[in-house]
């Protein structure tokens, strides 16, 4: 089954594009709960240009996702490229 995105406009504010989120899920290299936030997901990929991103994003029903915030990657998740969990 098909993942159903859901691309909130606080999610494009920094210049990441829809296909670029694709293209990150595509990508992931890192997958795990953001902070200890109930039903918040960070993943971390790359754009179409292999550029890091980070995202953050809620499952929805029916496979659903629902991505509220993507940006260059900050450089405080990069060590979490290197232990490449997805859990």
């Amino acid at each position: 089954m098909e993942l159903e995105f859901i691309f909130r406009d606080s999610a494009l504010r920094h210049g990441i594009t829809e296909v670029d989120i694709r293209h990150a899920f595509e990508t992931c290299c890192y997958l795990g709960q953001y902070q200890n936030r109930t039903n918040v997901i960070l993943l971390l990929g790359f754009d179409q240009d292999a550029n890091p991103v980070e995202i953050l994003y809620n499952e929805l029903e029916n496979n659903g996702i629902n991505v509220f915030h993507a940006m260059p990657c900050q450089k405080k998740f990069y060590h979490l490229f290197e232990r490449g969990e997805k859990s």
